[in-house]
């Protein structure tokens, strides 16, 4: 079964105090001797049993009805060991999604479909710069003092991180005032694109219909086109039931400059970039759908099927809807509302003192091309963190030529009594290859992935079958971390490092932990 600690181990609580030796590595650093308070006070751990003992009753009844005893067999019998993190950087609010940069191909035409970001923007790939490979893009909820663009939603922002950085990174509250890619700690922590008017569409595409958004609010998801294309984030800028947004970003952060839609621009927003709405002559839309919630999650799909070579991302909204958006032909629908399980009107870490200070639910998206089934071309694997379950979904190709797009077929559940809340996903070894679907959210050939457990603060390996390779509770100093949850994951591109996201219970809460890859090695190119 399960292993736990018989007696409670002492579990860091960094609000007015640190473990000595991370106040040993810091204390030239933090010369101002103000607390670090990185990992401070949050839900109780009570409410991490309670949430624990119910998912396990909800899993104890679907397992046996879906017959999966060998599944949860397998599940209980892994030991859950600790596994030590470092702390790179806090004072992040509602710290979110994650993704190593990775290294953007640089195959031009006609061996791949696009290189524009090594061929229209070098010096913002090189060392130290923006888009470094080797850094990190990290979603908050804050804009660091970037002045907020008016009506187009809440703050946000995405932050370029050096994860090699010595110390441990305080991000400055308002190092971003004057409202550009500016940098603190030495350029160890660069703005990359906030909720700001410098960043609106109306900057590089005057006409769109989503002119006066930015292309970072409320940030939820992220998916990087390292294959051909650029940044892609997912927002819910008015929470998760308002529109959602999803955009695509150049190196600037501006959204696309010489989009191929002049309506879209780079910013896609509720039904004003649907297919319907942004193409000339009108054209219909080849499956119902829009931006109608919060989008909570994106997975680059690749070229379009209908042969344009232009990239089309999923977007899971806040309803349980699949939307697919091509950066020419607009928004499509994919899969209808309650495909997934809906995170409308649900929070996390949410008390009626607090509400304010919930944080906004998310979830995992991964998509895997290696797929073997006659007829499916993509999956989608999906978490749906308060069913403690991961959406399996079969795409394939549907309507007529030239107006070809991706289609849903069949879906199927991951049940697994290891799920706790499972937030985010993260390919084990993901494509950095491929000139087709290269991406932080690509599975690579029989990869498998990490599931972020929010719940009880663990990651859990997990073959694509649904099977359990092996467990780990994330620790500090070699002690369990207390009032803060797990919120985002993802893997360096070498597959030897996994940096996570974390939150508090505070608006200022958040930050990144780095930590060691894990499980059986067999994975094999």
């Amino acid at each position: 079964m399960i292993m736990y600690h018989t007696t409670p181990k002492p579990r860091v609580t960094v609000g007015n105090w640190q473990p000595r030796s991370v106040v040993a590595r810091t204390a030239a650093y933090l010369a101002s001797k103000r607390p670090a308070w990185l990992l401070v006070m949050s839900l109780t751990n009570a409410r991490k049993f309670i949430l624990s003992l119910s998912g396990m009753m909800a899993l104890t009844t679907g397992i046996a009805a879906l017959g999966c005893e060998a599944a949860w067999q397998a599940a209980e019998a892994q030991e859950i060991r600790s596994i030590n993190a470092r702390v790179i950087a806090f004072n992040i609010p509602g710290a979110s999604a994650i993704s190593q940069v990775g290294t953007f191909l640089n195959v031009p035409p006609p061996g791949a479909c696009a290189n524009p970001i090594p061929s229209k923007f070098p010096t913002y790939i090189q060392p130290g710069a923006v888009l470094d490979p080797n850094r990190i893009l990290v979603g908050s909820r804050s804009n660091f003092g970037a002045p907020l663009a008016i009506g187009a939603g809440a703050e946000g922002s995405f932050l370029s991180i050096d994860p090699s950085a010595p110390g441990i990174l305080r991000v400055p509250p308002d190092f971003a005032q004057s409202g550009t890619q500016s940098s603190a700690l030495g350029g160890a922590v660069q703005m990359f694109s906030a909720n700001s008017p410098h960043w609106h569409n109306a900057v590089n595409n005057f006409g769109a219909n989503t002119a006066p958004y930015a292309g970072v609010s409320n940030p939820l998801g992220l998916s990087n086109n390292n294959a051909f294309g650029r940044i892609w984030p997912a927002n819910a800028p008015f929470g998760d039931s308002g529109l959602g947004s999803s955009s695509i970003l150049d190196p600037t952060g501006l959204p696309l400059a010489g989009a191929p839609n002049p309506l879209i621009g780079g910013v896609y927003v509720g039904n004003l970039t649907n297919r319907d709405i942004v193409t000339t002559p009108p054209q219909p839309q080849v499956i119902p759908g829009s931006l109608s919630a919060g989008a909570v999650g994106t997975a680059l799909l690749g070229p379009s099927p209908d042969g344009s070579c232009r990239a089309v991302f999923a977007v899971v909204t806040a309803d349980g809807a699949i939307v697919q958006e091509h950066t020419a032909k607009g928004l499509d629908g994919l899969a209808p509302a309650g495909t997934i399980r809906p995170l409308l009107g649900r929070s996390f870490d949410y008390t009626y003192q607090h509400a304010f200070q919930a944080v906004e639910p998310r979830l995992g998206v991964l998509m895997n091309p290696y797929v073997s089934i006659p007829g499916i071309v993509r999956q989608l694997f999906v978490s749906e963190p308060f069913d403690n379950t991961i959406a399996v979904i079969n795409l394939v190709v549907a309507g007529t030529a030239p107006n070809l797009v991706f289609g849903p077929g069949s879906v199927r559940r991951i049940y697994s009594h290891a799920l706790n809340f499972p937030v985010d996903l993260a390919a084990v070894h993901r494509d950095a290859e491929n000139v087709n679907w290269a991406s932080n959210t690509t599975l690579d050939n029989g990869s498998d992935f990490y599931v972020a457990n929010r719940g009880n603060n663990t990651i859990v390996r997990m073959r694509q079958d649904g099977s359990v390779v092996a467990i780990r509770r994330v620790t500090l100093d070699d002690e369990e971390l207390d009032d803060v949850s797990l919120n985002g994951i993802t893997t360096s591109t070498d597959g030897t490092t996994i940096y996570v996201t974390f939150t508090g219970p505070r608006r200022g809460h958040g930050g990144v932990l780095a930590l060691p890859a894990f499980g059986a090695p067999e994975f094999a190119r």
